[in-house]
């Protein structure tokens, strides 16, 4: 088992930054990929970034050139660093494990964290 806990979450300006962490737990030394999701009201779960545990990362277009995403493998912790957030970036962000590949998702899941970017 594997437990995940988000932080960072919060309300800022459009334009400004997070840093969102996941800390990982449990039988870490089995999991490859860890990813971020996010989910606005209304709309479907989808995939933020993800990164393997030898650091390649994966990012999809709508968020590639202001969000990045690193791997500390001695603390078990992924981070989501956001720059020049805008509204549409709202959402609950949640951490997940489990895949093998970048852009999959894995069984285990965070609680959550809450990004409200005001305009």
């Amino acid at each position: 088992q594997v437990q995940l806990v988000e932080s960072g979450g919060g309300l800022v300006q459009a334009g400004g930054s997070l840093r969102l962490s996941c800390a990982a737990s449990g039988s870490t030394a089995s999991v490859n990929v860890i990813g971020w999701y996010r989910q606005a009201p209304g709309k479907q779960r989808e995939l933020v970034a993800g990164i393997s545990r030898a650091g390649t990362p994966y990012l999809p277009n709508s968020v590639k050139g202001r969000f990045t995403i690193s791997r500390d493998n001695a603390k078990n912790t992924v981070y989501l660093q956001m720059n020049n957030l805008k509204p549409e970036d709202t959402a609950v962000y949640y951490c997940n494990a489990g895949s093998e590949v970048l852009n999959g998702s894995g069984k285990y899941w965070g609680q959550g964290t809450q990004v409200t970017v005001s305009s």
